[in-house]
C-alpha cells in the first residue's frame, strides 16, 4: 500500500468531522457590526466595538447573547485627535440579529458622534431558542 492511499482516508475522515461539528443546529447568537451597512449617508461612518457588557471584544462581528447589552465603541477620529473617543450606549439584542452600529458626526472634522443601529437583519443560519 502506497504512503498516498494511508493519508487520503485518515484525511477524509478529519474532513467529515470538521464539516459534521460546523453542522450544529443550536446556533442562537446575535452579532453587533461597527461596519456601516448603508454607504450613501455621508454623515455616518464606521465604529470600532471595544467592550460588550464590560469585557474586551476583538471579534469581527462580536458574538453576543439576547438581552440588553452595553456596548462601547471608538468612534471615528476627528477634529485634533488621532483617536476617536469612546462612548458606551445600552442596546437591547434580539435572537438570531445582526447589528450595524455607525457614529453619526454633524461633519467630518467634528469629535462629538452619536451612536445609533445603522441596520439589523436576520443572521443566516440562526434557530431562535425555543422557550418550554
Amino acid at each position: 500500500m502506497s504512503r498516498i492511499s494511508k493519508i487520503v482516508p485518515i484525511g477524509a475522515v478529519a474532513a467529515v468531522a470538521l464539516l459534521a461539528g460546523c453542522a450544529s443546529t443550536d446556533y442562537h447568537y446575535s452579532q453587533i457590526s461597527g461596519e456601516r451597512h448603508f454607504r450613501a449617508p455621508i454623515d455616518t461612518y464606521s465604529v470600532s466595538i471595544v467592550r460588550i457588557d464590560g469585557k474586551d471584544n476583538t471579534f469581527r462581528p462580536a458574538t453576543v447573547d439576547p438581552g440588553l447589552r452595553q456596548v462601547t465603541v471608538q468612534g471615528p477620529p476627528g477634529g485634533a485627535s488621532s483617536i476617536g473617543e469612546e462612548r458606551t450606549i445600552a442596546l437591547d439584542v434580539l435572537p438570531c440579529t445582526r447589528y450595524y452600529l455607525v457614529a453619526v458626526k454633524q461633519n467630518p472634522l467634528a469629535s462629538d458622534f452619536a451612536i445609533k443601529v445603522d441596520y439589523q437583519e436576520p443572521v443566516a443560519g440562526c434557530t431562535p431558542p425555543t422557550t418550554s
